[in-house]
């Protein structure tokens, strides 16, 4: 005689949490009952939590049709022997909530992508993520947008419904979409739908109404592979206190910039274009400071190899703003200008006429004071230099 498998009831009366079964079989800390309201991991959502016998559910997977509840330890049952379960009812409300709001989020994406596919989704402790199979740039999805339609159709209190339907229908159908996973559905598939918004094959647990999925926070879209765009999003207390922190620490800036909240992206915009100015002219500044820096060291040239050359130190510029500089200088201020400064370490940079191969000198600073560099015949820079500025140009100048 062939025993039935369990009949798993999660998906279609999510909202049990307490129930009564008889045991089938106890192996180790594994246990199969006639029956649970547990949902077993699956297409994306967490298996259930809470207890049977008064002893902890670690996990709760499908294996050849069974349902197998994992003990935290064995448990003092036996087979035949009717026991209590008892479902963590704030993690199972998390779920449904999250669950269903993955079909909001997808019917968001119906209306704003051309052409969409299901991608993927997982259910994770603190955020959810839902892919999308659809050829778009992440830049281009405002995540906003996906916001304020999502919390629209919750605030909509759309209904939702779940039926069983002929899989072939159901794949002739080109509005639902397949979200079943690893699933392979035989002769019928179960359809969850969100009235007007989403269609979708599903096995998870869901709510009745959108309204009891409370507000969704939208918290990135991103592109993690090619054909994929990644939605992720918060529900519930999460989605709440994600708020509440945005409200707080806009608060506080408001308060740092003495402005309002409603004023404070306006208020940011003109210190950013104030910082942008005052950028401009410390740099005008400081290309003024270098010009006179070098025309000063131009009135104390050394000759060396019957060349002119002009050595000296450097204050206040990096290495690629005094290699702009030394490239556009004149070649009559020297044949060969070697400036030297510090930029976190101490940094070389050389401009010839050509006789000389930048290079070249390059090579002979950092032969003797480490580091590394090179460039052009005519301009060139070394870095990292284990010497301080003046004993670099000491060096040059006794060469």
């Amino acid at each position: 005689m062939t025993v039935e498998a369990t009949a798993n009831l999660a998906s279609d009366q999510p909202y049990v949490t307490s129930f009564d079964a008889t045991v089938r079989a106890v192996d180790g800390r594994d246990v199969t009952l006639n029956r649970t309201y547990f949902y077993a991991e699956g297409g994306g959502q967490p298996a259930d939590r809470g207890t049977l016998a008064g002893v902890d559910v670690v996990d709760v997977q499908k294996r050849d049709g069974e349902t197998i509840h994992t003990l935290a330890e064995t448990p003092g049952i036996e087979v035949g022997e009717t026991i209590s379960g008892e479902i963590d009812e704030q993690f199972r409300t998390y779920s449904m909530r999250a669950h269903t709001a993955s079909h909001v989020v997808y019917g968001v994406g119906r209306k704003l992508f051309d052409s969409h596919g299901y991608g993927g989704f997982d259910i994770g402790e603190d955020s959810v993520r839902l892919d999308f199979d659809a050829d778009a740039d992440a830049d281009e999805v405002n995540a906003l947008t996906f916001q304020r339609m999502a919390n629209e159709a919750v605030w909509d209190s759309r209904s939702v419904e779940w039926y069983e339907m002929d899989v072939e229908e159901a794949r002739a159908d080109d509005d639902i979409v397949f979200n079943l996973g690893d699933a392979d559905p035989t002769d019928s598939v179960r359809i969850v739908e969100i009235d007007g918004w989403d269609i979708s094959a599903c096995g998870g647990t869901h709510v009745r109404n959108t309204n009891e999925i409370g507000p969704i926070e939208v918290v990135d879209v991103s592109n993690p592979g090619a054909d994929l765009v990644r939605v992720e999003y918060t529900v519930g207390p999460s989605a709440i206190q994600r708020q509440v922190d945005r409200r707080r620490s806009a608060s506080r800036a408001a308060d740092t910039l003495d402005t309002s909240v409603d004023d404070l992206a306006r208020r940011a915009q003109g210190l950013l274009e104030e910082k942008k100015s005052l950028q401009a002219e410390v740099d005008d500044l400081h290309e003024r400071l270098l010009d006179a820096r070098i025309s000063s060291l131009a009135a104390d040239t050394a000759a060396r190899d019957g060349q002119e050359w002009l050595v000296g130190t450097i204050d206040g510029a990096g290495p690629n703003t005094v290699a702009d500089r030394v490239g556009a200088l004149d070649d009559d201020i020297a044949d060969v200008v070697v400036l030297v400064g510090r930029d976190g370490a101490t940094f070389v940079v050389v401009g010839t006429n050509g006789e000389t191969d930048a290079n070249a000198v390059i090579d002979d600073v950092t032969g003797e004071f480490g580091g590394g560099g090179g460039g052009q015949p005519t301009l060139a820079q070394g870095g990292g230099l284990d010497a301080d500025p003046e004993s670099v140009v000491e060096y040059l100048r006794e060469g």
